[in-house]
């Protein structure tokens, strides 16, 4: 199976639900999984003297922490072992959430290797606001993955949910409009747009995997 790691990180659950549909998403592609992970806060961490360096708390020699609900914490094994990464931030001041970046930036390592060079990636994030900076924290994102030679999938228009929506969903990646709502809710466009995104990069990763471009190969013509 070609396995698609989606990574986000969550404070009031709405980029935890979009995750959820990224992954419903991906398992529609045949061939595909979804490798669903997230990534502790790290405010206690900061404030601590002597607190593990970025890259350290990131290796793989580190021990896997288990929150206390929902799937694991990620490490660098989870990034250099799938084949394609859709990531997810609420949105910080038009920024993705501080604890998602601490985890990259404990990606030199995987840089160093080009371990994630040649695979494709997506994005999305949540808001409080409709104007609450969505497009900027997902391009926010998308700079390490640059980096690291990652081939971005988007939404285009031919995405008829992107036509459609009144909330969420960029032509960069899917998102949510949270407004006052007390418990992440979803509309029917924003879960579309998020499943597509998430079919959007299962499709490439499994067009790029090794075993299908071996069956290419081989086909008469």
């Amino acid at each position: 199976m070609t396995e698609i790691l989606v990574l986000y990180y969550s404070r009031g659950g709405a980029t935890a639900e979009l995750a959820r549909q990224v992954c419903r998403g991906v398992e529609t592609v045949r061939g595909a999984s979804a490798r669903l992970r997230t990534v502790p806060p790290i405010t206690s961490a900061i404030a601590r003297p002597g607190a593990v360096p970025a890259d350290a708390a990131a290796s793989e020699a580190a021990p896997r922490a288990v929150p206390a609900s929902g799937p694991p914490y990620a490490t660098l094994d989870d990034l250099r072992e799938t084949a394609g990464l859709v990531l997810g931030s609420p949105t910080r001041f038009g920024n993705m959430a501080a604890p998602l970046k601490y985890f990259l930036d404990g990606t030199a390592s995987l840089w160093l290797a080009g371990a994630l060079s040649g695979k494709p990636a997506g994005v999305f994030t949540s808001t409080q606001t409709l104007h609450g900076g969505q497009e900027t924290t997902l391009v926010s994102m998308m700079l390490p993955l640059l980096h690291h030679g990652m081939y971005l999938v988007g939404l285009p228009y031919s995405e008829r949910a992107l036509n459609e929506t009144a909330s969420g969903g960029t032509p960069y990646g899917a998102s949510h409009v949270g407004g006052s709502e007390q418990a992440p809710l979803l509309t029917a466009e924003e879960q579309a747009l998020a499943q597509a995104l998430g079919r959007r990069v299962a499709t490439l990763a499994v067009r790029l995997s090794p075993a299908d471009a071996a069956q290419s190969a081989t086909r008469p013509g």
